[in-house]
């Protein structure tokens, strides 16, 4: 790895999906830019994709006959964590001020006995930050979304929104946001009901949780409006940020917007963290067909932050 200043990690994901070839490939378009991308994978599949001559911090994690693109192994999901873990201690060694980790596949993952749900939660254990600080935010198309609650069925998220939580979630999203550079973001805040609960019509849960979250926001000086619906909220278009109760809230928004380019960010935690908003597609994977643009603009929203 070379003496640049500025360096951000690439974590190739999980190796028998995309993760490699669209790695590779951002790296190669930033290779000579103001800020070095670092590879962090096992050095064999990468140079499968041709990574000869990047900057590469090596795992030796993944033997060569789990080495399969297009076929989900556990033994390529235990890798994915390795992959992480090294970024992290990178981060934390001063080595690299970001990183960017390309898709996980959550089945591999858990199939080799490792609890998994997401980045986030393993970001919060890597950094010792409690997990239920850990959100995600997604980035696309001038629009920027983070959630309360993620991965996880409805009934069960709605047992776990709580005012502390979707205060935490606020805080949170306007550091992130913050962070972007945007100065004094205005935060918008779904409701949890249709219409917020339609003064209880569709239920007291608004009443209990969000509208005291929306006002404890305001007393800790945070420009916060809501709790309103997420489709009357997304309509007016007038914050500069949002806050989703449940995952769909945000994602499907997001990805009618940008299907293959959003960011999703782990915020909560103090490392600067981002994948991206697509999954492995094992279908292409190893056929030298897959789209990078996800990782070139994550890679350029978090140079951009780093730069601040």
């Amino acid at each position: 790895m070379s003496g640049k200043a500025a360096r951000i990690a690439i974590a190739i994901g999980d190796p028998n999906g995309i993760g490699p070839e669209i790695a590779v490939k951002a790296a190669r378009k930033f290779a000579q830019g103001p800020v070095e991308p670092v590879l962090v994978g096992d050095e064999f599949v990468i140079r499968e994709y041709g990574g000869e001559g990047l900057a590469v911090a090596p795992v030796k994690a993944l033997e060569a006959a789990a080495f399969s693109p297009g076929k989900i192994d556990a033994r390529a999901g235990a890798a994915t964590v390795a992959y992480i873990r090294e970024a992290v201690r990178l981060v934390n060694a001063g080595e690299v001020s970001a990183i960017v980790a390309c898709p996980q596949s959550e089945t591999a993952i858990n199939s080799a006995g490792i609890p998994f749900s997401g980045y986030a939660g393993l970001l919060a254990q890597l950094t010792e930050t409690p997990e239920d600080q850990v959100f995600l935010m997604l980035v696309a198309a001038g629009l920027r979304i983070a959630h309360v609650t993620l991965h996880e069925s409805v009934r069960s998220a709605l047992g776990r929104i709580t005012t502390d939580r979707v205060v935490a979630a606020g805080l949170a999203t306007v550091k992130a946001a913050e962070r972007l550079g945007v100065k004094r973001p205005k935060l918008g805040v779904f409701g949890i009901n249709p219409h917020a609960g339609e003064n209880g019509l569709f239920g007291d849960d608004d009443d209990r949780i969000t509208a005291p979250a929306v006002a404890r926001l305001r007393e800790l000086g945070v420009l916060a409006d809501g709790p309103v619906g997420a489709d009357v909220m997304l309509s007016q278009r007038k914050h500069d940020v949002y806050l989703a109760m449940f995952h769909d809230q945000g994602h499907i928004p997001m990805k009618l917007l940008s299907p293959l380019r959003s960011s999703a960010l782990s915020i909560g935690t103090p490392v600067l963290f981002s994948s991206v908003g697509h999954g492995c597609a094992h279908d292409i994977a190893g056929k030298g067909v897959a789209d990078p643009i996800s990782v070139i603009e994550t890679f350029e929203l978090l140079s951009a932050a780093t730069a601040r």
